[in-house]
C-alpha cells in the first residue's frame, strides 16, 4: 500500500473529493513530522508510537575505498508497534 492507496481508502470512507482526501492524509503526515521535529512522541492507540532517537557520532568505513569517514550525530525517526498491531499482523 502506498500514499495513493491511502488517499483512495480515505475518499471511500469520507466521500467528498480525492483532493480533500489527499489533504487529510497530508495533514496527518505533516502533523506527525512536525511533532517529531519538536522532539515529541506521537502515540496512536492500538497502532504504535512514533518517536525520534539520537544516534551518536561514529566512525565508518567506505567499502569502495576502505577510507575511514566520520558520520556525524543525528536524530532519526523510530516506530514501536502496539501490541494490538503486532497481534493483528500475526
Amino acid at each position: 500500500m502506498n500514499k495513493a492507496n491511502l488517499v483512495e481508502k480515505v475518499h471511500e470512507i469520507l466521500g467528498g473529493t480525492k483532493v480533500q482526501a489527499e489533504q487529510v492524509v497530508d495533514s496527518i503526515f505533516e502533523t506527525i513530522t512536525g511533532s517529531l521535529k519538536k522532539g515529541e512522541e506521537v502515540s496512536i492507540a492500538g497502532f504504535g508510537i512514533f518517536g525520534a532517537k539520537e544516534r551518536a557520532a561514529r566512525t565508518a568505513r567506505n567499502p569502495r575505498t576502505g577510507e575511514s569517514i566520520t558520520v556525524p550525530a543525528m536524530r532519526v525517526p523510530k516506530f514501536r508497534a502496539a501490541k494490538a498491531l503486532k497481534d493483528a499482523v500475526k
